[in-house]
């Protein structure tokens, strides 16, 4: 059970400091009117994150990393992707006059999932150089419970931040609570964006 132990320590570093993709989680959680309307970015997200493990584990993305012009591409479409999403979520307002929200429709939930997933650079680079790595020192079927506990942790996170987000949600006293969630989760995406940006040079 080593390898399985050690999977849920690092996934869990890895996976609990705040980020875009958690970020992304938690708000929509915040901002749908159900817990049922988020389900599909927690699926799209869980998905997303298991692919990316998987293809780390497996040593397939170390490859594209090597090559400075593809990781250049990567980074640049990544930047693009925050920068236009940070601005639909700024403009994801609040109706004070009725107290509904005006949130993502399924398919952007699913569309922007994938985004903040698939093109978050620095959350590649972590799970390529950190899981990726790791998953070196096993073999087998130590390999497989390595593998299997840091999907396990990233979908079980994913619906922790999205049930958290739903009950910040439901406490619609007011609504300037949740236009301060977009807000900042608009300026936070756009921070990354410059930030990568500036890192990459």
């Amino acid at each position: 059970m080593t390898g399985f132990i050690h999977g849920i320590i690092l996934s869990m570093g890895l996976i609990l400091p705040l980020g875009v993709q958690n970020l992304f989680v938690f708000n929509q959680g915040a901002m749908q009117k159900t817990f049922f309307r988020v389900v599909p970015v927690v699926i799209t997200a869980g998905i997303c994150d298991t692919l990316l493990i998987l293809v780390a584990v497996n040593g397939v993305s170390v490859l594209v990393l090597e090559f400075a012009l593809l990781k250049t591409l990567f980074i640049g479409a990544g930047v693009i992707f925050l920068f236009f999403m940070g601005w639909l979520i700024w403009h994801e307002t609040v109706t004070v006059s009725d107290q509904e929200v005006k949130a993502l429709s399924t398919k952007q939930q699913i569309g922007f999932a994938v985004t903040v997933s698939l093109l978050n650079p620095h959350a590649i680079i972590d799970t390529v150089g950190v899981i990726g790595t790791s998953s070196v020192n096993y073999n087998g079927l130590d390999k497989i419970l390595f593998t299997s506990a840091c999907i396990l942790i990233s979908w079980i996170w994913f619906f922790c931040l999205a049930i958290t987000g739903r009950m910040i949600g439901r406490q619609r006293q007011s609504t300037k609570i949740l236009c301060c969630i977009n807000k900042f989760s608009a300026v936070f995406m756009w921070v990354t964006a410059i930030y990568l940006v500036y890192s990459s040079f």
